[in-house]
């Protein structure tokens, strides 16, 4: 299988790919670490590639043919999403005893929440689409980082915490997610 493979260095400390529904492989490494260690490393996981590119393939295959979002659709779903978030937000944030910044609503292509240092939340609008209990597991993943800004054993230990079916949550997330931001590609 013939795939082009796209590198995005930072100041992480772990090497890892991703199969992207749009069919992009994203390989994220640390910003040191040499271009022959990334490419030994894109050669060892070049069966786990072809063989999530193929599923990928069939999933897209598979799914009706998907319509993109209009930007009246989007815009509702902001607004939807500027209305539930602050509230469940602020009533996770009490029971986990954190405090937060700003409310951002976006329509990202690849995150579907995020927490910066300053205590700042985003989420995204097409969360809109999904259950209650995926917008909850995101709320918590994010106000999480409040506590613990990395995705270490302690972090998911909190996440557990407010969240004891996040494991399962997480993988609709991304089940269920995939043909959204799909949509939002087109």
């Amino acid at each position: 299988m013939d795939y082009k493979v796209e590198v995005i260095k930072s100041r992480r400390k772990t090497i890892s790919v991703e199969v992207r529904p749009d069919m992009r492989v994203i390989v994220r490494a640390p910003n040191r670490m040499p271009k022959k260690e990334i490419l030994k490393f894109v050669s060892e996981k070049q069966d786990w590639i072809e063989k999530h590119l193929k599923k990928m393939q069939e999933q897209i295959k598979n799914q009706p043919d998907v319509e993109g979002f209009t930007a009246g659709e989007i815009n509702d779903l902001a607004d939807r999403a500027l209305l539930y978030f602050p509230p469940r937000v602020k009533e996770y944030a009490d029971k986990i005893g954190v405090t937060y910044g700003r409310i951002t609503i976006r329509n990202q292509r690849t995150r579907w929440g995020s927490c910066s240092s300053d205590g700042n939340l985003n989420f995204n609008c097409l969360l809109m689409m999904l259950p209650e209990e995926i917008r909850d597991y995101v709320i918590v993943h994010e106000l999480c980082h409040r506590k613990e800004m990395n995705h270490s054993p302690k972090f998911w230990k909190e996440v557990e915490k407010y969240c004891p079916e996040y494991k399962a949550l997480k993988k609709r997330l991304k089940d269920e997610g995939e043909i959204l931001m799909l949509k939002l590609e087109k």
